[in-house]
């Protein structure tokens, strides 16, 4: 089995490039963070046993962010047999540093030049033979998204390695010294795979590596390699004042891929003009029109979602699930003899239940298959810029913003793709406040509410909801930012990439990939928490198909009820359903579908329509958005922070906040007139 590794600037096109060369369907977008961890798959080739492991996106291999320390762990200690080195031909000058310090390693390694489409657009010509004699390793011109130049790739591929020749850049008398000097005194038991390069390993000490040097100095007991650190810094700074390893090392490279540009690879056509991609990028990152578009944008893809398309295909399933699917299922039970239990365990329990939450999946759809288009087009990385203003006046950086937007997703990837930030400090508040941001899980339970409560108004009531999680968000980072450590200020550093039509088949695959999320957990958590529920709500001390009023789940809810008094929805029924929505907030429909002994869709209408006020529902749906995150976002957020305090303190504040919204929704709702 050869193990090959896929590295490159984050935006580079790994991730298409991946998706191509193996077959299968990974995530893309157009930011970094997609990739947050490993992800391996088998080459598409005949006769060869390859596989692909596609690494988080780094710029270097000094790692600053948790992702990239990931990715060059991999390359340090995981059994990798050669390297897959995606740059960007758009970006030829800066992907450099990557490609040249994977030279270094001394593992084999194949350069996939990718988007050379973008760079013709651009005005780059560039000469993909002539860049493989500089750099002394096969360079191949490539186009992910298209599959142009892959089947040669993948030849490529299949055909075996040769660690990289022809080359090797000198950094002068005083650091190729230093690295003699290093090499000579690499500790044995240095835990990397033979045939990493101990020039490399010197390279990177010397650079300021902090995995590499947290491990030769704890091997090397004599503090040798201290010494030479310091004896070099020293002569580095006699010769030059202030110069250092890292930046006499930077230096030497950036020479070097000046020269690679200027004489032996890359050829400039005369292009004359503003490109258009600036001058959309002037208005649409602009001071003033930015957030303005934003808003309008995302107001558009929620009428989509609620009124123009997928509010009237939600009708349309409801009207299917409760008309001939539930009457035919109906008719089969009472003609197969089915016991009163069974027939109420399937139709009031996994029909009502899970049939409840997949009238939402046309909404769910249509707004991913959105999201998609706007993330694919180039257009959501933009965002990240603009967000960047607000941002800094609050302690973060506008990188915060990106986990956010995956957080809409799903608020567990978004907590994830938080290892992209920099700063500890940062990246701690960015997952706190995470959970604020609203999912399709609950995007499900307010589509109900407000079609109820709020008709002909569904799209604006959803939307401020989404406003007030960012708004909180934006409140409480400034205040969390002065007493959690690490909040420095920093700078955002992030791809814009091209702007571009998406595929259909990218589309496509991109919404189905979310989409399936929701289908698959109605299919299996949905469905046994809806037979758990209905139990609960059927039984008691005294037996079996008790009155709902009497059950188990009445008493449940019944304790919580008088917390949830102050806030307008002071009922049995809303207790139970928050307390499963701490499982999954999908289940929150399914169990007042259950609960309210709600046939099909209207029935639950009506049932709703007579327990809430409008003031309370909207209360209601904000304590939905704001109070304890699900099961698997309190695991996510505990496996991130390494934090049993964090995790607890991320599960109170958010419950706190809820509460405090609730009670403040009512106060106001009950001055308006009509209340």
């Amino acid at each position: 089995m050869t193990v090959i590794a896929l590295a490159g600037n984050p935006n580079a096109g790994k991730t298409s490039l991946f998706n191509v060369l193996t077959g299968s369907w990974e995530y893309v977008g157009n930011w970094p963070g997609v990739t947050v961890e490993k992800k391996v798959g088998a080459l598409r080739t005949e006769g060869a046993n390859s596989r692909l492991v596609d690494l988080p996106g780094l710029y270097s291999l000094s790692p600053l962010t948790g992702d990239e320390e990931a990715a060059v762990r991999c390359l340090l200690h995981d059994p990798v047999d050669a390297v897959l080195n995606v740059v960007d031909a758009s970006r030829l000058r800066r992907s450099l540093h990557l490609t040249i310090q994977l030279a270094e390693t001394g593992l084999p390694l194949v350069v996939a030049l990718n988007m050379v489409d973008v760079a013709r657009r651009r005005g780059w010509r560039i000469d993909a033979g002539k860049l493989s004699a500089c750099l002394g390793v096969p360079v191949l011109p490539v186009v992910a998204r298209t599959g142009e130049g892959c089947p040669e790739l993948l030849a490529r591929l299949s055909a075996g390695f040769r660690p990289p020749a022809g080359w090797r850049l000198h950094y002068g008398s005083v650091l190729e010294d230093a690295v003699r000097r290093i090499c000579e005194s690499l500790p044995a038991g240095v835990p990397w795979r033979d045939g990493r390069s101990g020039r490399w390993l010197a390279l990177q000490y010397l650079e300021g590596n902090r995995v590499v040097r947290d491990e030769l100095d704890r091997a090397d007991a004599s503090g040798a390699l201290k010494a030479i650190l310091r004896e070099t810094e020293a002569r580095l700074a006699a010769a030059e004042p202030g110069l250092a390893p890292d930046r006499a090392i930077r230096r030497r490279r950036e020479a070097f891929i000046d020269r690679i540009v200027r004489e032996c690879a890359v050829t400039r056509a005369d292009v004359s003009g503003v490109p258009p991609a600036e001058r959309v990028d002037r208005i649409v990152t602009g001071k003033w029109l930015g957030i303005p578009i934003f808003l309008l944008v995302m107001g558009l893809v929620f009428k989509f979602t609620f009124d123009w398309l997928g509010g009237p295909l939600s009708g349309w399933l409801d009207a299917i699930l409760s008309g001939p699917v539930t009457d035919g299922l109906a008719r089969l039970l009472a003609a197969s003899g089915a016991s009163p239990f069974i027939r109420s365990l399937l139709l009031d329990g996994i029909v009502a239940g899970v049939g409840g939450v997949l009238v939402f999946v046309p909404q769910i759809f249509v707004l991913f298959a959105f999201l998609t288009l706007i993330e694919d087009s180039g257009y959501m990385a933009r965002v990240a810029v603009v967000m960047d203003r607000l941002a800094e006046t609050i302690g973060l950086t506008g990188k915060a913003f990106i986990p956010f937007i995956i957080g809409f997703g799903c608020n567990v990837p978004g907590v994830m793709a938080a290892r992209t930030i920099e700063q500890p400090g940062q990246r701690l508040v960015t997952v706190l406040l995470l959970p604020l941001m609203s999912c399709p899980a609950r995007l499900a339970v307010f589509s109900l509410f407000a079609g109820v409560f709020f008709p002909g108004r569904e799209a604006p009531v959803v939307l401020s909801l989404y406003v007030l999680g960012i708004a909180l968000a934006i409140v409480l980072a400034k205040a969390f930012s002065r007493f959690v450590p690490g909040c420095g200020p920093a700078s955002l550093i992030i791809e814009l990439p091209p702007y571009h039509l998406p595929q259909w088949r990218t589309l496509w695959r991109g919404t189905w990939e979310k989409g399936r999320e929701f289908i698959v957990k109605a299919g299996t958590y949905i469905f046994g928490g809806s037979v758990l529920i209905w139990l609960l709500g059927s039984v008691n001390r005294s037996g079996v198909l008790v009155p709902m009023e009497e059950s188990f789940l009445a008493g449940i809810g019944g304790l919580i009820a008088p917390l949830l008094e102050p806030f307008g929805f002071g009922t049995w029924q809303a207790g139970a359903a928050l307390l499963t929505g701490f499982f999954a907030k999908e289940a929150v429909i399914s169990t007042m579908n259950i609960v309210y002994g709600s046939p099909d869709g209207a029935g639950l209408q009506a049932a709703l329509a007579s327990a809430f006020t409008p003031a309370a529902a909207f209360g209601f749906m904000a304590f939905l958005l704001l109070y304890v995150p699900c099961l698997a976002t309190v695991a996510t957020i505990r496996r991130e922070t390494r934090s049993a305090g964090w995790t607890w303190f991320a599960v109170g504040y958010s419950l706190a906040l809820a509460c405090a919204a609730a009670f403040v929704i009512r106060l106001v709702g009950g001055l308006l007139p009509g209340s």
